[in-house]
């Protein structure tokens, strides 16, 4: 009976180490596959959560102050009756403490071929004046590179969707892969060097922000679902607009009668709306302005909750008499897990110090799995025999490692070098800049093909400078630099420069440590002790899950 027992209990331990054997497996690979992608998308998201204050940073000459919303929908309007009367909807969003500006969308209702007809403009809230700065796509740049890879649309989000579920896979089976997953988290060996160090640095950046990583994966998936599981949509709404409409009632697009009447004044009504809801009016969307039919509609904040975003609270009033057509105060409990999800993502919710948390629990993600890519490359240097020639398999990761994760901080100050450097009033600036960062990575992946001995010290160090210099160039072509930033109290233009001069910091640090390991074996002394190719009994409990990035 003991025997059966024990052999019983051989065979589960058994099954389980097969588990984790095929789990350590599919983390390997779903990782790896998808890793220079996810990468790019982690690093570019993180960026995003700052969007605002980047495009506030990339237009110096724009130093506005925000107003009461009532005012400004106020300014807007006036301005709208005078450039846009004809427009088919106008779309107002206040300013807030960090879009200081007031945002104007509007609609043409005879757009050239191919064009939708959307007009944008910004407004200075004190002077009620269309605002003129240089040309940028500023922080909007990261947040669609995030989800679009700057590709056409939908090839762009096809491909970051498949990459996050590559993700998804990746963070689960990872879980289950790592038996004393939250015990790794307090054991850091940087001394140890090669797969050792890289192991548990990937360990340690992976149960920092699971919770995290797992939530920002899974939101970025739902937030596509309709384009990814488009079936029960197309079985039960007879077109997309139906399904928008009712899904996204603020958005909903009401008829015209095609009989002039004139606009009420917009602001009494986001008044009404502030005290109705004791928050803020984050967007007023006004259907055909000039019309019998106009219907002016009020939504909530999205800063007000986390589930505000897309699917907030809205009131629709009849444009010409003002009374309430329809509207909703509290959310279902579908749309608010829906809202809540999403906003979750996007966090726009988030106050400053849990946009910073944000920011650094997303950094580690974005180390995640750049560690996890490293040490792919650590572990089968490793257990490679000695003075064999190396494969070229290794050789070709190690590059596009080395190209996309220190290449990534080249072109992102490339980026902001060029905001500086290029004409303010160049045309077309803005794709300059776009250039400039791909010519940034581009060039990175070369270096690193072409200099396979000391790719990772020259990228990582030049990382370091090119960040570094961002404050200096700021510095040397306007007037809203650290030393007049930080006495006035300007903390988005100083922050901004801070922050680079802290991501300098960070990769002269890799940079000194690539540095003294290609040092080490370049004199024959490799970082780590050589890995038994048949690990002894006591690290046979351990290699399932110390052999996984």
């Amino acid at each position: 009976m003991t025997g059966a027992r024990t052999k019983g209990q051989g065979g589960k331990a058994q099954g389980e180490e097969g588990l984790r054997q095929s789990m350590s497996w599919l983390h390997t690979w779903s990782g790896l596959i998808f890793g220079w992608v996810l990468f790019a998308m982690f690093l570019t998201g993180t960026l995003a959560f700052f969007r605002p204050e980047i495009t506030h940073w990339m237009q110096p000459e724009i130093d506005a102050k925000p107003v009461p919303a009532a005012q400004a929908v106020a300014t807007a309007q006036r301005y709208l009756d005078a450039h846009a009367p004809d427009a088919t909807r106008w779309f107002i969003t206040p300013p807030s403490d960090r879009e200081p500006l007031i945002q104007l969308l509007y609609q043409v209702p005879k757009p050239k071929p191919g064009e939708r007809g959307f007009v944008r403009a910004k407004l200075d809230p004190a002077t009620g004046q269309a605002v003129t700065a240089r040309e940028t796509r500023g922080g909007d740049f990261f947040y669609r590179f995030h989800f679009e890879l700057e590709t056409a649309f939908p090839w762009g989000r096809w491909l970051a969707s498949i990459a996050g579920m590559f993700m998804l896979v990746a963070i689960i089976s990872g879980i289950i892969t790592h038996k004393k997953i939250f015990a790794d988290f307090f054991t850091f060996r940087p001394k140890k060097g090669g797969q050792r160090a890289w192991m548990d640095g990937h360990n340690a950046l992976s149960v920092l922000g699971l919770p995290f990583h797992l939530m920002i994966t899974f939101s970025g998936l739902v937030l596509f679902m309709t384009m990814l599981m488009p079936a029960g949509i197309q079985a039960v709404y007879e077109s997309p607009r139906q399904y928008t409409d009712e899904v996204f009632k603020s958005f909903k697009v009401t008829p015209s009668r095609k009989e002039p009447a004139p606009l009420l004044p917009l602001a009494p009504l986001v008044e009404q709306a502030q005290q109705h809801w004791q928050g803020r009016v984050g967007r007023v969307v006004v259907n055909h302005p000039g019309d019998a039919g106009a219907t002016v509609t009020l939504v909530r904040d999205a800063a007000d909750g986390v589930s505000f975003g897309r699917l907030a609270p809205y009131m629709r009033l009849d444009g010409v008499s003002g009374k309430l057509l329809e509207g909703e105060d509290e959310l279902s409990a579908t749309v608010r897990t829906a809202g809540v999800v999403s906003g979750l993502h996007l966090g726009l919710f988030a106050a400053p110090l849990l946009r910073w948390l944000y920011f650094l629990v997303s950094l580690a993600g974005t180390g995640m799995v750049g560690s996890g890519l490293v040490l792919w490359i650590a572990k089968r240097r490793q257990k490679a025999r000695p003075g064999a020639r190396e494969a070229f398999s290794l050789r070709l990761v190690d590059a596009l490692n080395a190209g996309t994760i220190a290449g990534l901080f080249i072109s992102v100050a490339a980026f902001f070098w060029a905001n500086r450097l290029l004409p303010a009033d160049m045309a077309g600036r803005q794709v300059w800049e776009v250039r400039a960062f791909f010519a940034g990575w581009g060039l990175s992946l070369v270096y690193a093909f072409l200099f396979q001995q000391r790719k990772w010290r020259d990228l990582l160090a030049a990382g370091a400078a090119a960040l570094a210099l961002v404050p200096v160039v700021n510095a040397l072509t306007t007037s809203r630099h650290l030393g007049v930033s930080l006495p006035a109290g300007d903390w988005v233009m100083a922050g901004f420069d801070l922050t680079c001069l802290a991501g300098a910091l960070l990769l002269a640090w890799m940079a000194r440590k690539a540095a003294r390991a290609g040092k080490a074996q370049a004199k024959g002394h490799p970082a780590a002790p050589r890995v038994p190719s048949q690990p002894a009994p006591s690290q046979a409990a351990y290699e399932p899950r110390g052999d996984t990035p």
